[in-house]
């Protein structure tokens, strides 16, 4: 167990972004919680969107320790014991940067939808930052895992081949858009049948890369056309209504952009609370609504085609993407018991990386336990209350932590703790990221 200078477990302050597709004043989680945190400065405003809660080292925005305002980074940079031998080996390509974790812990708030964008893998996040800094603000990757905390539906990752083919016959406003050789190749090989093997993929990248690059006056009048149609209630057979819902809003949202038709090729999910999804290096996707916890390798690395007023660097999203077709469910995070088979308070959610997991935990409420231990973990952790309220302890000494809604604090590496719930009428939860090599 940690035996530094200081605690083993304190609690930290994050920080809030606001974009203009955040939820507005209170009906923002991340405003909720940010307030409930009490940052020093924070209030919230009825008019201003609050779209994004960030915990962890990153310097874009990095998190401050409440006890003394040091930068989370160099307060653990100071005892590296709280990662961990392990994690800081795996993590730290030098002295440089053994106070940042490998993740960012993310709140999200969405109202109006995010871009259509990737994320680069390792190697070509190095040479985008390389070559363009400004943009490309770091030399890692960004691999990601969205868990809803209300309902929430996102485009992640292109749809069976089969689908996209039935939406190119079936779809003249997105077909008017596909040169005709380029369309024939792609239906001749988008059977059910047929594995998505390199010519599938080609096909597929040469059918994205002609819609994402098409004029624009020929994309603002086939989706003039399609939002028409969809206006008067007609859809052709394969579209439905809840396609033709998520086109009509987003056509509110980004008038006249080609990112709406995206809709056509990725898959449209909704996921119900407690329900998670991975996007992996080059996985197209947009989160379109709700709100999530979010978290990701420390990168803030995003690559825009689409659905956005920021720089969209269409050739590296469609040079980038893995054009792996296939079911939503290829995106499901499956929940998993967190250590003990028997626990029932605590739920894993374990994305096939080695940068993070995330564990969510509920006490208390229709009878259920009021206490939950979880073992000492190999790295470090931060967790975020998000109901409720608890008493958090800790080591031989039985030190211990008060926290309630919007509080977020910092396990050290090695560290058992002991969530207690005093209250059997309020239902407390929590999300804990955290790292370990095993």
């Amino acid at each position: 167990m940690p035996q530094g200078p200081g605690p083993a477990v304190f609690k930290i302050l994050p920080t809030s972004q606001q974009y203009d597709w955040g939820k507005v004043g209170k009906s923002s989680k991340v405003a909720q919680f940010a307030a409930a945190s009490q940052i020093p400065g924070f209030t919230i405003d009825e008019e201003s969107p609050y779209a994004e809660l960030w915990m962890g080292t990153h310097p874009k925005s990095p998190s401050l320790v409440r006890s003394s305002n040091a930068p989370l980074s160099v307060h653990i940079a100071k005892q590296t014991e709280l990662i961990g031998t392990q994690v800081l080996e795996k993590f730290s390509s030098d002295g440089a940067d053994k106070g940042n974790l490998p993740f960012l812990f993310k709140v999200l708030s969405i109202k109006k939808a995010l871009s259509i964008q990737t994320h680069p893998d390792k190697k070509t996040a190095e040479i985008l930052h390389a070559q363009q800094p400004d943009i490309y603000k770091d030399p890692n990757h960004k691999p990601e895992m969205a868990l809803a905390i209300t309902p929430f539906r996102a485009l992640c990752g292109f749809r069976p081949l089969p689908e996209i083919a039935k939406h190119l016959s079936n779809t003249p406003e997105l077909a008017a858009l596909i040169p005709p050789l380029i369309a024939e190749t792609f239906l001749s090989l988008a059977d059910s049948s047929t594995p998505t093997g390199p010519e599938e993929k080609a096909a597929l990248k040469n059918v994205f890369a002609a819609l994402m690059t098409a004029e624009e006056a020929a994309v603002k009048a086939s989706l003039q056309a399609l939002v028409a149609r969809y206006m008067a209630r007609e859809t052709n057979p394969g579209e439905g209504e809840d396609l033709a819902k998520l086109v009509l809003t987003l056509d509110v949202q980004f008038p006249g952009d080609v990112g709406i038709l995206c809709a056509f090729m990725l898959n449209y999910v909704h996921l119900s609370p407690g329900e998670a999804i991975f996007l992996g290096a080059g996985e197209p996707h947009a989160y379109i609504s709700g709100d999530c916890i979010e978290c990701m390798a420390n990168s803030d690395n995003v690559i825009r085609a689409g659905l956005t007023p920021k720089l969209r660097d269409v050739p590296n999203l469609v040079s980038g993407l893995t054009y792996a077709a296939s079911d939503p469910s290829k995106h499901f995070v499956d929940p998993q018991p967190f250590r003990s088979p028997a626990s029932e308070a605590s739920t894993l959610y374990d994305p096939p990386i080695p940068e993070f997991s995330v564990v969510q935990g509920k006490l208390g409420g229709e009878g259920k336990t009021l206490t939950e231990k979880h073992p000492p973990l190999g790295g470090p952790s931060i967790v975020i209350v998000t109901e409720g309220n608890a008493v958090v302890r800790w080591g031989e000494e039985a030190q211990s932590l008060n926290v309630g809604l919007g509080d977020v604090f910092f396990v050290g590496a090695a560290t058992g703790v002991e969530f207690v719930n005093e209250s059997a009428d309020e239902q407390l939860v929590f999300y804990r990221a955290f790292v370990e090599t095993e």
